[in-house]
C-alpha cells in the first residue's frame, strides 16, 4: 500500500512537472512573439523618437547657451523694431496663457 501511495505521489509529481514544463514552453514562445511584435512597433516609431531626441538635445543646448537667442532677439529688435514689438507681444501672450494653463492643471479645475 505504501508503494502504491508513493507511486501515485510520484505520478502526480511527474504530471505536475510536465504541466509546469509545458507552461514554461508556452511562456517562452509568448515572450518570443512579444519581442518580435515590440521590435516591429519600435521600427514604426523609431524615426519620430529620434527627431524628438534631437529637438530635446537642441532645447537643452539653448538653455545652456541663452546668449544665442538673446543676440538674435536683440538683432531683430534693432533691425526691425515694429516686428520685434509685435512678436514680443505675441510671445508674452503665449507665455501668460501657458502659465495660466499650468496653474489650472495644478489646481485640478
Amino acid at each position: 500500500m505504501l508503494q502504491r501511495r508513493n507511486g501515485m505521489r510520484s505520478h502526480a509529481r511527474a504530471a505536475r512537472i510536465a504541466a509546469l514544463r509545458l507552461r514554461q514552453q508556452q511562456l517562452v514562445m509568448r515572450s518570443a512573439e512579444q519581442r518580435v511584435e515590440f521590435a516591429r512597433a519600435w521600427r514604426q516609431i523609431e524615426a519620430p523618437m529620434a527627431l524628438a531626441d534631437r529637438v530635446h538635445s537642441g532645447w537643452l543646448w539653448l538653455r545652456a547657451h541663452p546668449e544665442l537667442p538673446l543676440a538674435a532677439a536683440l538683432a531683430c529688435a534693432v533691425l526691425r523694431p515694429r516686428r520685434a514689438w509685435r512678436w514680443g507681444r505675441r510671445l508674452w501672450w503665449l507665455w501668460r496663457r501657458w502659465q495660466q494653463a499650468q496653474r489650472w492643471l495644478e489646481t485640478g479645475r
